[in-house]
Parts: structure tokens; sequence; C-alpha cells
């Protein structure tokens, strides 16, 4: 008999850490403060959890009197479309004994560059460098050059890259984070040309034991 109540002691106990979990990123984001996202309302932010619960499009005005749309909502991930050239993700993820909030701003102007903030269950920000372990820099997303390319005028082409632009997205069904290099965008129709085949489109890190890792 003891072992009976035991197991469903056990069974509740879980039953009860499945369903909070599946209510988690909405939970996150309906108690985030006015701070984290400054342009949407706390009304706002309720509406398009259930604008998406009853299948329509969960779009609402924002505090600047325009359209933000929620594109993607599931247990741990939400994708907030600002503007056609500003987008929001926040992903939930486990620690070894709580969670943490990640989120990536997104701004394409033209070229996409995204900041990623960290948060704790209380919306305290958190350091970057806590949790992901090293983010790429410029020439991570440069290969190795096969012989055959001429190194002065690859040299040429490369002294145009002078800054690092790059797209970070979180994934709705994975624990990934991907980062795409967006600064060739900037550049010339020619150089961006010649460039191309000698790039790294994009670098995939993973969460793993409380870190993003490479």
């Amino acid at each position: 008999m003891k072992f009976y109540w035991k197991l469903l002691f056990y069974v509740g106990v879980l039953c009860t850490t499945v369903c909070a979990e599946a209510q988690q990123a909405r939970d996150y984001f309906t108690s985030m403060p006015d701070s984290v996202l400054p342009l949407l309302t706390e009304v706002n932010r309720a509406d398009c959890i259930d604008f998406l619960d009853s299948h329509m499009k969960a779009e609402v005005t924002n505090r600047f009197n325009n359209k933000s749309e929620m594109t993607r909502l599931t247990t741990d991930f939400i994708e907030m479309q600002f503007s056609p050239s500003s987008v929001w993700q926040m992903k939930v993820l486990p620690l070894a004994d709580a969670q943490v909030v990640c989120t990536v701003s997104t701004v394409s102007a033209p070229a996409a560059d995204s900041h990623l903030r960290f948060y704790d269950d209380d919306w305290k920000e958190l350091p970057v460098s806590r949790f992901i372990d090293a983010l790429p820099v410029l020439d991570d997303f440069f290969t190795a050059l096969p012989d055959s390319v001429n190194p002065n005028r690859y040299q040429t082409y490369r002294s145009r890259v002078d800054m690092l632009l790059m797209k970070a997205d979180l994934s709705p069904d994975s624990q990934t984070l991907t980062f795409t290099f967006t600064t060739p965008a900037t550049l010339d129709r020619e150089a961006a040309d010649f460039l191309k085949p000698y790039l790294r489109e994009e670098i995939v890190y993973q969460w793993r034991e409380g870190q993003f890792v490479h």
C-alpha cells in the first residue's frame, strides 16, 4: 500500500511538472516587465496568446500605433514580428536546478543584425558570457583558401569586410542558436560574389549543460 501511494505521489509530481512546462513560454511572456518589451503593453501580450489559442492571427496594435504579430508559439519558444524589419524571439532553456530565458532582437537595416540577452526567472538580466562559450568573430565565417585562389585578389576583397554583422536565430524545435553572416549584404555585388565560395554562411551552437557551445 505504501508503494501504491508513493507511486501516485510521483506521478502527480510528474504531471504537475509537465503541465507547468507546457505553459512555460506563455507564462514568461505575459508576466514579463514592460521594460523588456516596451513596444507591447501587458494587454497586447495577453491578446497575442489568446488569439493564437483561438487559431486567429495574433496581430495587435502596439504602443507606436503600428501592427505587431506573434508568428510562433510553442511550449518554450515565442517569436514576434514587430515590423517588416524587426523580429524578437524568446526561448526558455533548462538549467540544472532552474531555467533561463534567452531573447534575440533582430533589426534589418537592410542587413540583419541581432542582440542577445539572458534573464533569470524574475526577469533580472544576466551576463551573456555566462551562457555562451564564445560569440562568433569575423574570422570564424571565413574558410581556408584553396591554393588556386589568387591571394592578392582575395585580400583586396577581404579588406572590404571591415565589420561583423550577423543574424541570430533561436530554434522553435530544438535547443540550438544559429548565427548567419549578414555582412556580405553590405558589400558591392562584385566583392560579395567573389567572397561567397570562401564564406561559412552559418555557425550553429547547441545548448549543453547550461551553455550554448559550438
